[in-house]
Protein backbone atom coordinates (compact mmCIF):
# COMPACT_ATOMS: atom_id res chain seq x y z
CA UNK A 1 0.00 0.00 0.00
CA UNK A 2 1.34 3.48 -0.85
CA UNK A 3 2.11 5.86 2.01
CA UNK A 4 0.19 9.14 2.16
CA UNK A 5 0.61 12.27 4.25
CA UNK A 6 -3.06 12.17 5.24
CA UNK A 7 -5.87 9.68 5.22
CA UNK A 8 -8.22 12.45 4.10
CA UNK A 9 -7.74 15.90 2.60
CA UNK A 10 -10.77 18.16 2.47
CA UNK A 11 -10.62 21.21 0.22
CA UNK A 12 -12.95 23.85 1.63
CA UNK A 13 -14.04 24.58 5.20
CA UNK A 14 -17.75 25.19 4.66
CA UNK A 15 -20.51 23.10 6.28
CA UNK A 16 -19.79 20.05 4.12
CA UNK A 17 -16.03 20.20 4.52
CA UNK A 18 -16.23 20.75 8.26
CA UNK A 19 -18.67 17.84 8.67
CA UNK A 20 -16.50 15.48 6.61
CA UNK A 21 -13.32 16.39 8.48
CA UNK A 22 -14.91 15.92 11.91
CA UNK A 23 -16.51 12.61 10.88
CA UNK A 24 -13.16 11.26 9.64
CA UNK A 25 -11.34 12.47 12.75
CA UNK A 26 -13.87 10.64 14.92
CA UNK A 27 -12.95 7.46 13.03
CA UNK A 28 -9.32 7.99 14.07
CA UNK A 29 -8.13 9.17 10.66
CA UNK A 30 -5.42 11.73 9.98
CA UNK A 31 -7.29 14.66 8.45
CA UNK A 32 -6.51 18.11 7.07
CA UNK A 33 -8.63 20.90 5.61
CA UNK A 34 -7.15 23.17 2.95
CA UNK A 35 -8.75 26.62 2.96
CA UNK A 36 -7.72 29.43 0.61
CA UNK A 37 -9.58 32.19 2.45
CA UNK A 38 -8.21 33.82 5.63
CA UNK A 39 -11.21 32.47 7.53
CA UNK A 40 -13.16 29.24 7.89
CA UNK A 41 -16.84 28.48 7.38
CA UNK A 42 -17.04 29.01 3.64
CA UNK A 43 -19.72 30.95 1.79
CA UNK A 44 -22.41 29.67 4.15
CA UNK A 45 -20.92 31.41 7.15
CA UNK A 46 -19.11 34.35 5.63
CA UNK A 47 -21.08 35.65 2.64
CA UNK A 48 -24.20 33.52 2.33
CA UNK A 49 -26.52 31.65 4.64
CA UNK A 50 -25.70 33.08 8.06
CA UNK A 51 -25.23 36.77 7.14
CA UNK A 52 -28.27 36.87 4.85
CA UNK A 53 -30.54 35.12 7.36
CA UNK A 54 -29.29 37.40 10.14
CA UNK A 55 -30.03 40.42 7.93
CA UNK A 56 -33.45 38.93 7.23
CA UNK A 57 -34.14 38.66 10.96
CA UNK A 58 -33.36 42.37 11.40
CA UNK A 59 -35.56 43.26 8.42
CA UNK A 60 -38.37 41.15 9.84
CA UNK A 61 -38.12 42.91 13.20
CA UNK A 62 -38.15 46.27 11.43
CA UNK A 63 -41.18 45.27 9.39
CA UNK A 64 -43.38 43.43 11.85
CA UNK A 65 -44.53 46.63 13.56
CA UNK A 66 -46.76 47.09 10.53
CA UNK A 67 -48.47 43.78 11.23
CA UNK A 68 -51.86 43.42 12.82
CA UNK A 69 -52.29 41.77 16.18
CA UNK A 70 -50.34 42.71 19.28
CA UNK A 71 -47.29 43.79 17.29
CA UNK A 72 -48.97 47.08 16.47
CA UNK A 73 -47.55 48.13 19.82
CA UNK A 74 -44.15 48.40 18.11
CA UNK A 75 -45.30 51.03 15.63
CA UNK A 76 -43.92 53.92 17.63
CA UNK A 77 -40.50 52.30 17.94
CA UNK A 78 -38.96 53.95 14.87
CA UNK A 79 -35.30 54.47 14.06
CA UNK A 80 -33.11 55.78 11.28
CA UNK A 81 -33.04 53.17 8.52
CA UNK A 82 -29.35 53.61 7.82
CA UNK A 83 -28.52 53.69 11.52
CA UNK A 84 -30.51 50.52 11.98
CA UNK A 85 -28.67 48.88 9.07
CA UNK A 86 -25.29 49.91 10.48
CA UNK A 87 -26.13 48.33 13.83
CA UNK A 88 -27.45 45.26 12.06
CA UNK A 89 -24.24 44.76 10.05
CA UNK A 90 -22.18 45.14 13.22
CA UNK A 91 -24.23 42.49 14.99
CA UNK A 92 -24.04 40.18 11.96
CA UNK A 93 -20.25 40.47 12.09
CA UNK A 94 -20.33 39.43 15.73
CA UNK A 95 -22.50 36.40 14.92
CA UNK A 96 -20.14 35.34 12.12
CA UNK A 97 -17.05 35.80 14.30
CA UNK A 98 -18.57 33.77 17.13
CA UNK A 99 -19.59 30.95 14.80
CA UNK A 100 -16.16 30.94 13.15
CA UNK A 101 -14.50 30.64 16.56
CA UNK A 102 -16.75 27.67 17.34
CA UNK A 103 -15.76 25.94 14.10
CA UNK A 104 -12.04 26.49 14.72
CA UNK A 105 -12.36 25.19 18.27
CA UNK A 106 -14.18 22.09 17.06
CA UNK A 107 -11.59 21.34 14.39
CA UNK A 108 -8.73 21.77 16.86
CA UNK A 109 -10.45 19.64 19.48
CA UNK A 110 -10.70 16.76 17.01
CA UNK A 111 -7.13 17.12 15.80
CA UNK A 112 -7.93 18.32 12.28
CA UNK A 113 -5.02 20.14 10.64
CA UNK A 114 -5.90 23.44 8.96
CA UNK A 115 -3.71 24.27 5.97
CA UNK A 116 -4.09 27.80 4.56
CA UNK A 117 -3.57 28.24 0.83
CA UNK A 118 -4.78 27.62 -2.72
CA UNK A 119 -4.92 23.94 -3.64
CA UNK A 120 -4.42 22.41 -7.09
CA UNK A 121 -3.99 18.82 -8.22
CA UNK A 122 -0.58 17.48 -9.19
CA UNK A 123 -1.99 14.02 -9.81
CA UNK A 124 -4.91 11.97 -8.62
CA UNK A 125 -3.60 11.63 -5.04
CA UNK A 126 -1.35 14.71 -4.79
CA UNK A 127 -2.03 18.39 -4.26
CA UNK A 128 0.09 21.50 -4.40
CA UNK A 129 -0.82 24.16 -1.86
CA UNK A 130 0.37 27.73 -2.35
CA UNK A 131 0.28 29.51 0.99
CA UNK A 132 -0.69 33.12 1.72
CA UNK A 133 2.94 34.23 1.42
CA UNK A 134 3.69 32.28 -1.75
CA UNK A 135 5.25 29.27 -0.05
CA UNK A 136 4.51 25.91 -1.68
CA UNK A 137 4.04 22.44 -0.32
CA UNK A 138 3.05 19.11 -1.84
CA UNK A 139 0.58 16.97 0.08
CA UNK A 140 -0.78 13.50 -0.61
CA UNK A 141 -3.91 11.77 0.66
CA UNK A 142 -5.62 8.42 0.31
CA UNK A 143 -9.00 10.16 -0.07
CA UNK A 144 -9.85 13.68 -1.17
CA UNK A 145 -13.14 15.53 -0.76
CA UNK A 146 -13.85 18.64 -2.82
CA UNK A 147 -16.10 21.02 -0.90
CA UNK A 148 -15.21 24.40 -2.36
CA UNK A 149 -18.77 25.68 -2.70
CA UNK A 150 -20.15 28.06 -5.29
CA UNK A 151 -20.22 31.74 -6.16
CA UNK A 152 -22.78 34.10 -7.71
CA UNK A 153 -22.97 33.95 -11.49
CA UNK A 154 -21.51 37.15 -12.94
CA UNK A 155 -22.04 37.43 -16.71
CA UNK A 156 -19.56 39.65 -18.53
CA UNK A 157 -22.47 41.62 -19.99
CA UNK A 158 -23.39 42.89 -16.52
CA UNK A 159 -21.15 45.80 -15.35
CA UNK A 160 -20.70 44.77 -11.70
CA UNK A 161 -18.97 47.46 -9.64
CA UNK A 162 -19.63 46.43 -5.98
CA UNK A 163 -21.22 49.84 -5.37
CA UNK A 164 -24.36 50.12 -7.48
CA UNK A 165 -24.53 46.91 -9.52
CA UNK A 166 -24.13 44.05 -7.08
CA UNK A 167 -24.27 40.30 -6.64
CA UNK A 168 -25.62 38.63 -3.51
CA UNK A 169 -22.21 38.66 -1.80
CA UNK A 170 -21.46 42.36 -2.32
CA UNK A 171 -25.04 43.36 -1.42
CA UNK A 172 -24.42 42.03 2.08
CA UNK A 173 -21.69 44.66 2.49
CA UNK A 174 -23.82 47.62 1.50
CA UNK A 175 -23.65 50.33 4.15
CA UNK A 176 -26.91 52.10 3.38
CA UNK A 177 -30.50 51.37 2.51
CA UNK A 178 -30.99 52.26 -1.17
CA UNK A 179 -34.06 54.34 -1.90
CA UNK A 180 -34.78 52.04 -4.84
CA UNK A 181 -33.56 48.56 -5.75
CA UNK A 182 -34.00 46.46 -8.88
CA UNK A 183 -33.69 42.72 -8.25
CA UNK A 184 -32.94 40.64 -11.34
CA UNK A 185 -34.21 37.10 -10.76
CA UNK A 186 -37.19 35.39 -9.20
CA UNK A 187 -35.48 32.54 -7.36
CA UNK A 188 -34.67 31.98 -3.71
CA UNK A 189 -31.87 34.55 -3.30
CA UNK A 190 -33.70 37.18 -5.32
CA UNK A 191 -36.92 36.79 -3.32
CA UNK A 192 -35.15 36.80 0.02
CA UNK A 193 -33.29 40.04 -0.66
CA UNK A 194 -36.33 41.67 -2.27
CA UNK A 195 -38.36 41.17 0.90
CA UNK A 196 -35.46 42.16 3.15
CA UNK A 197 -34.83 45.53 1.50
CA UNK A 198 -38.53 46.24 1.03
CA UNK A 199 -38.86 45.79 4.80
CA UNK A 200 -36.03 48.26 5.31
CA UNK A 201 -37.95 50.78 3.20
CA UNK A 202 -36.45 50.40 -0.28
CA UNK A 203 -38.72 50.69 -3.30
CA UNK A 204 -38.11 47.25 -4.81
CA UNK A 205 -38.76 46.02 -8.36
CA UNK A 206 -38.30 42.33 -9.22
CA UNK A 207 -37.62 41.41 -12.86
CA UNK A 208 -37.75 37.79 -13.98
CA UNK A 209 -38.37 35.84 -17.18
CA UNK A 210 -40.66 33.29 -15.50
CA UNK A 211 -44.41 33.66 -15.17
CA UNK A 212 -44.26 33.51 -11.35
CA UNK A 213 -41.83 33.77 -8.48
CA UNK A 214 -40.12 30.54 -7.39
CA UNK A 215 -41.43 28.82 -10.50
CA UNK A 216 -40.88 25.28 -9.18
CA UNK A 217 -42.93 25.76 -6.01
CA UNK A 218 -46.54 25.01 -5.11
CA UNK A 219 -48.88 27.49 -6.77
CA UNK A 220 -50.94 28.20 -3.63
CA UNK A 221 -47.82 29.18 -1.69
CA UNK A 222 -46.45 31.38 -4.48
CA UNK A 223 -49.81 33.14 -4.76
CA UNK A 224 -49.71 34.09 -1.08
CA UNK A 225 -46.06 35.15 -1.34
CA UNK A 226 -46.78 37.32 -4.39
CA UNK A 227 -49.71 38.96 -2.59
CA UNK A 228 -47.51 39.63 0.45
CA UNK A 229 -44.82 41.14 -1.81
CA UNK A 230 -47.36 43.43 -3.43
CA UNK A 231 -48.59 44.46 0.03
CA UNK A 232 -44.96 45.44 0.76
CA UNK A 233 -45.04 47.60 -2.41
CA UNK A 234 -42.69 45.28 -4.29
CA UNK A 235 -43.31 45.66 -8.02
CA UNK A 236 -43.26 42.33 -9.87
CA UNK A 237 -42.25 42.41 -13.55
CA UNK A 238 -42.73 38.78 -14.55
CA UNK A 239 -42.37 37.31 -18.06
CA UNK A 240 -39.77 40.02 -18.61
CA UNK A 241 -36.38 39.50 -20.25
CA UNK A 242 -33.48 41.91 -19.93
CA UNK A 243 -31.63 43.37 -22.86
CA UNK A 244 -29.11 45.62 -21.12
CA UNK A 245 -27.98 46.83 -17.71
CA UNK A 246 -26.26 50.24 -17.72
CA UNK A 247 -24.49 52.18 -14.98
CA UNK A 248 -25.63 55.81 -14.93
CA UNK A 249 -24.64 58.89 -12.95
CA UNK A 250 -27.86 58.53 -10.95
CA UNK A 251 -27.54 54.79 -10.40
CA UNK A 252 -28.53 52.05 -12.83
CA UNK A 253 -30.79 51.71 -15.86
CA UNK A 254 -32.32 48.45 -17.09
CA UNK A 255 -33.64 48.00 -20.62
CA UNK A 256 -35.96 45.08 -21.38
CA UNK A 257 -36.32 43.19 -24.67
CA UNK A 258 -39.61 45.01 -25.27
CA UNK A 259 -37.84 48.37 -25.05
CA UNK A 260 -39.11 49.39 -21.61
CA UNK A 261 -36.67 51.03 -19.20
CA UNK A 262 -36.47 51.00 -15.41
CA UNK A 263 -34.16 53.02 -13.20
CA UNK A 264 -33.03 52.61 -9.61
CA UNK A 265 -30.29 53.57 -7.19
CA UNK A 266 -29.01 49.99 -6.90
CA UNK A 267 -29.34 46.67 -8.71
CA UNK A 268 -28.97 43.11 -7.42
CA UNK A 269 -28.21 40.49 -10.08
CA UNK A 270 -29.33 37.15 -8.64
CA UNK A 271 -29.57 34.66 -11.48
CA UNK A 272 -27.82 31.46 -10.52
CA UNK A 273 -24.52 30.37 -9.02
CA UNK A 274 -21.40 28.70 -10.42
CA UNK A 275 -19.25 25.92 -8.94
CA UNK A 276 -15.93 26.99 -7.40
CA UNK A 277 -13.35 24.82 -9.13
CA UNK A 278 -10.99 27.77 -9.52
CA UNK A 279 -7.36 26.72 -9.87
CA UNK A 280 -7.84 23.09 -8.86
CA UNK A 281 -6.49 21.77 -12.20
CA UNK A 282 -9.07 19.01 -12.27
CA UNK A 283 -7.66 17.49 -15.45
CA UNK A 284 -4.47 16.50 -13.63
CA UNK A 285 -6.62 14.37 -11.34
CA UNK A 286 -8.40 12.81 -14.31
CA UNK A 287 -11.57 14.84 -13.72
CA UNK A 288 -13.44 16.93 -16.26
CA UNK A 289 -16.33 19.36 -15.97
CA UNK A 290 -19.25 19.43 -18.41
CA UNK A 291 -20.27 22.46 -20.45
CA UNK A 292 -22.11 23.91 -17.45
CA UNK A 293 -19.05 23.57 -15.23
CA UNK A 294 -20.17 20.55 -13.18
CA UNK A 295 -18.25 17.31 -12.57
CA UNK A 296 -20.33 14.14 -12.79
CA UNK A 297 -20.68 12.11 -9.58
CA UNK A 298 -22.53 8.92 -8.61
CA UNK A 299 -25.08 8.33 -5.85
CA UNK A 300 -22.23 8.05 -3.30
CA UNK A 301 -20.81 11.46 -4.35
CA UNK A 302 -17.81 9.73 -5.98
CA UNK A 303 -16.21 11.06 -9.13
CA UNK A 304 -14.77 8.83 -11.85
CA UNK A 305 -11.71 8.68 -9.59
CA UNK A 306 -13.41 6.76 -6.80
CA UNK A 307 -11.20 8.08 -4.00
CA UNK A 308 -12.20 11.66 -4.88
CA UNK A 309 -15.62 12.82 -3.65
CA UNK A 310 -17.61 15.99 -4.34
CA UNK A 311 -20.11 17.42 -1.84
CA UNK A 312 -22.07 20.57 -1.06
CA UNK A 313 -22.81 23.15 -3.72
CA UNK A 314 -20.35 21.40 -6.06
CA UNK A 315 -22.69 18.39 -6.04
CA UNK A 316 -25.57 20.48 -7.42
CA UNK A 317 -29.13 20.70 -6.14
CA UNK A 318 -30.40 21.10 -3.52
CA UNK A 319 -27.28 23.16 -2.60
CA UNK A 320 -28.16 23.57 1.07
CA UNK A 321 -25.90 23.82 4.10
CA UNK A 322 -28.01 21.15 5.81
CA UNK A 323 -27.57 18.65 2.98
CA UNK A 324 -23.87 19.49 2.63
CA UNK A 325 -23.31 18.54 6.26
CA UNK A 326 -25.03 15.19 5.74
CA UNK A 327 -23.13 14.58 2.51
CA UNK A 328 -19.85 15.12 4.36
CA UNK A 329 -20.76 12.45 6.89
CA UNK A 330 -22.04 10.05 4.23
CA UNK A 331 -18.91 10.28 2.07
CA UNK A 332 -16.54 9.67 4.97
CA UNK A 333 -18.33 6.52 6.11
CA UNK A 334 -18.50 5.30 2.52
CA UNK A 335 -14.79 5.93 1.95
CA UNK A 336 -13.38 4.43 5.15
CA UNK A 337 -15.99 1.87 6.15
CA UNK A 338 -17.74 1.00 2.91
CA UNK A 339 -21.06 1.95 4.50
CA UNK A 340 -23.85 3.13 2.27
CA UNK A 341 -25.72 5.71 4.32
CA UNK A 342 -28.78 7.47 3.01
CA UNK A 343 -31.06 10.17 4.31
CA UNK A 344 -33.86 8.43 6.18
CA UNK A 345 -36.61 10.69 4.95
CA UNK A 346 -37.56 13.55 2.63
CA UNK A 347 -35.43 16.69 2.72
CA UNK A 348 -37.04 19.90 3.99
CA UNK A 349 -36.48 23.14 2.12
CA UNK A 350 -36.76 26.65 3.56
CA UNK A 351 -36.81 30.05 1.89
CA UNK A 352 -36.18 32.93 4.27
CA UNK A 353 -38.34 35.52 2.62
CA UNK A 354 -40.69 37.73 4.60
CA UNK A 355 -42.90 35.78 5.15
CA UNK A 356 -40.97 32.51 5.41
CA UNK A 357 -41.70 29.63 3.05
CA UNK A 358 -40.91 25.97 3.68
CA UNK A 359 -41.90 22.65 2.19
CA UNK A 360 -41.16 18.95 2.12
CA UNK A 361 -42.29 16.36 -0.40
CA UNK A 362 -44.13 16.94 -3.66
CA UNK A 363 -46.14 19.85 -5.04
CA UNK A 364 -49.64 19.60 -6.48
CA UNK A 365 -48.19 20.08 -9.95
CA UNK A 366 -45.86 17.11 -9.51
CA UNK A 367 -48.67 14.90 -8.20
CA UNK A 368 -50.87 15.86 -11.13
CA UNK A 369 -48.09 15.00 -13.56
CA UNK A 370 -47.86 11.56 -11.93
CA UNK A 371 -51.67 11.18 -12.03
CA UNK A 372 -51.81 10.62 -8.27
CA UNK A 373 -55.26 10.56 -6.72
CA UNK A 374 -54.70 13.06 -3.91
CA UNK A 375 -56.58 15.46 -1.67
CA UNK A 376 -55.45 18.60 0.10
CA UNK A 377 -56.26 20.12 3.46
CA UNK A 378 -55.35 23.63 4.59
CA UNK A 379 -54.97 25.11 8.06
CA UNK A 380 -54.89 28.91 8.15
CA UNK A 381 -52.83 30.92 10.62
CA UNK A 382 -55.62 33.49 10.78
CA UNK A 383 -58.01 30.89 12.19
CA UNK A 384 -55.73 30.14 15.15
CA UNK A 385 -55.49 32.21 18.31
CA UNK A 386 -51.70 32.40 17.93
CA UNK A 387 -51.99 33.67 14.37
CA UNK A 388 -54.40 36.38 15.52
CA UNK A 389 -52.14 37.36 18.40
CA UNK A 390 -49.06 37.81 16.18
CA UNK A 391 -51.07 39.32 13.33
CA UNK A 392 -50.21 36.76 10.65
CA UNK A 393 -53.44 36.68 8.64
CA UNK A 394 -52.15 35.05 5.44
CA UNK A 395 -50.03 32.17 6.74
CA UNK A 396 -51.10 28.60 6.06
CA UNK A 397 -50.13 24.93 6.35
CA UNK A 398 -51.16 22.73 3.41
CA UNK A 399 -51.14 18.92 3.43
CA UNK A 400 -51.20 16.81 0.28
CA UNK A 401 -52.46 13.30 1.01
CA UNK A 402 -52.87 10.14 -1.08
CA UNK A 403 -56.61 9.46 -1.18
CA UNK A 404 -56.17 5.68 -1.23
CA UNK A 405 -53.27 5.05 1.19
CA UNK A 406 -53.77 8.17 3.39
CA UNK A 407 -50.00 8.77 3.18
CA UNK A 408 -48.76 12.35 3.46
CA UNK A 409 -47.17 13.22 0.12
CA UNK A 410 -46.27 16.86 0.70
CA UNK A 411 -46.38 19.65 3.27
CA UNK A 412 -46.24 23.32 2.23
CA UNK A 413 -46.11 26.24 4.66
CA UNK A 414 -45.95 30.00 4.31
CA UNK A 415 -45.91 32.33 7.30
CA UNK A 416 -44.03 32.99 10.50
CA UNK A 417 -41.78 30.13 11.68
CA UNK A 418 -42.44 28.09 8.53
CA UNK A 419 -38.85 26.81 8.55
CA UNK A 420 -39.39 25.43 12.06
CA UNK A 421 -42.95 24.15 11.62
CA UNK A 422 -42.02 22.10 8.55
CA UNK A 423 -40.19 19.55 10.69
CA UNK A 424 -43.47 18.29 12.14
CA UNK A 425 -44.57 17.31 8.66
CA UNK A 426 -41.12 16.01 7.77
CA UNK A 427 -41.05 13.67 10.77
CA UNK A 428 -44.57 12.44 10.03
CA UNK A 429 -43.52 11.61 6.47
CA UNK A 430 -40.24 10.03 7.62
CA UNK A 431 -42.16 7.78 10.03
CA UNK A 432 -44.67 7.01 7.25
CA UNK A 433 -47.50 8.24 9.44
CA UNK A 434 -50.97 8.50 7.96
CA UNK A 435 -52.78 11.82 7.96
CA UNK A 436 -54.93 10.40 10.79
CA UNK A 437 -51.96 10.78 13.15
CA UNK A 438 -51.88 14.55 12.68
CA UNK A 439 -55.66 14.72 13.06
CA UNK A 440 -55.58 12.94 16.43
CA UNK A 441 -52.46 14.64 17.81
CA UNK A 442 -52.93 17.20 20.57
CA UNK A 443 -50.92 20.38 19.92
CA UNK A 444 -50.16 23.11 22.44
CA UNK A 445 -52.65 25.98 22.56
CA UNK A 446 -52.26 28.63 21.31
CA UNK A 447 -49.73 27.66 18.63
CA UNK A 448 -49.33 27.86 14.89
CA UNK A 449 -48.73 24.09 14.86
CA UNK A 450 -52.46 23.67 15.37
CA UNK A 451 -52.74 24.37 11.63
CA UNK A 452 -51.53 20.81 11.09
CA UNK A 453 -54.54 19.48 12.97
CA UNK A 454 -56.93 21.75 11.08
CA UNK A 455 -55.47 20.69 7.72
CA UNK A 456 -55.55 17.01 8.70
CA UNK A 457 -59.17 17.20 9.87
CA UNK A 458 -60.10 18.79 6.57
CA UNK A 459 -58.45 15.86 4.80
CA UNK A 460 -60.35 13.35 6.96
CA UNK A 461 -63.60 15.09 6.15
CA UNK A 462 -62.92 14.54 2.43
CA UNK A 463 -61.86 10.95 3.03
Amino acid sequence: MPSFDYDLLVIGSGPGGESAAIAAAKLGKKVAIIERKPYVGGVSLQTGTIPSKALREAAYLANRSSSWGMRRSLQNCTASKNGFLTDTLRLISQVVDHKEAQILSKLMRHGVTLIPGEASFIDTHSLQVVGPHGDEQHITAAYIILATGSRPRRPKSVPFDKQVILDSSSLLKIAHVPASLIVVGGGVIACEFASIFASFGSKVTVIDSHAQLLAYMDDDIVTVLSDEFKAMNIKLCMNTRLKEITRTTEGVKVTTETGDTLQADTLLYALGRKPNYGLLNLDKAGLFADDQGWVRINEHYQTSEQHIYIIGDLAGRPSLASTAKEQGRITVHHAFEGKVLHNTGPLPMAIYTIPEVSYVGETERELQQRNVNYIKGVGYYGNTARGQIIGDEQGLVKLLVDRDSRDILGVHIIGESASELIHVGQMAMTCQAKVDVLATTVFNYPTLAQCYKSAALECLQQL
